[in-house]
């Protein structure tokens, strides 16, 4: 997928709406999953890293993963700058083209990333096989959509490179299930503005079940 919309915009993602969704965000998952300072947090497609920014003062090591390396320059510039952690690590992994590491994490987040990914099942597998037992994976992303939310794409606005409009809970259920997990959803816990009209998006929670391979 290319990322250079993305490292075009890095430098000024960050705008309020955005800083204020991630709160919303990282609230619903604080409500939805037990965190504490031993929680290692990993971020799939973190952009700037501001949903871990509200969660940093609740768990442990933070790891950013993101593809855009404008993206990954601004966040570097936030562990720098003490906004997160100075153990917070930043990494440009790929899970769609790249073997997962052999890290461990308690918590994986993704917000705002899968509908932007063509082949889902090896970034799915990835996580289960990233996540300790007993850990969760906490999926934020648009609610099945028209294709309106990015209609826009030929003027490389937000949303460029999507490849999904949007998720229906049920499937998405299933392609989980395919790569070991259960799932809880949580429909609009947060939306997106795009001219007058709202798009919700849902909070998927997922467990790794004890059957996986």
């Amino acid at each position: 997928m290319p990322h250079s919309s993305f490292d075009d915009r890095a430098a000024t993602w960050d705008d309020p709406d955005k800083i204020e969704r991630a709160r919303v965000v990282a609230e619903a998952i604080a409500r939805a999953v037990p965190l504490d300072r031993t929680t290692r947090v990993f971020e799939y497609g973190a952009g700037t890293g501001l949903v871990s920014e509200q969660l940093a003062h609740s768990v442990g090591q933070i790891t950013l993963a993101d593809p855009s390396e404008g993206m990954r320059q601004v966040a570097q510039a936030k562990v720098d700058a003490g906004a997160l952690p100075d153990t917070t690590r930043v990494w440009g992994l790929d899970l769609a083209a790249e073997t997962p590491p052999e890290d461990q994490f308690d918590l994986i987040v993704t917000v705002m990333t899968l509908h932007h990914i063509a082949e889902l099942r090896p970034v799915l597998t990835g996580f289960a096989t990233m996540l300790t037992e007993g850990g969760h994976l906490c999926i934020v992303d648009l609610e099945a959509e028209d294709g309106s939310f990015h209609e826009d794409n030929a003027a490389g606005h937000e949303g460029h490179f999507h490849v999904h409009d949007g998720f229906d809970p049920d499937e998405l259920s299933d392609r989980l299930a395919d790569a070991g997990f259960s799932i809880t959803v949580e429909r609009s816990v947060a939306q997106v503005m795009k001219g007058d009209r709202p798009y919700p998006l849902f909070l998927a929670t997922c467990t790794a079940d004890q059957l996986r391979a």
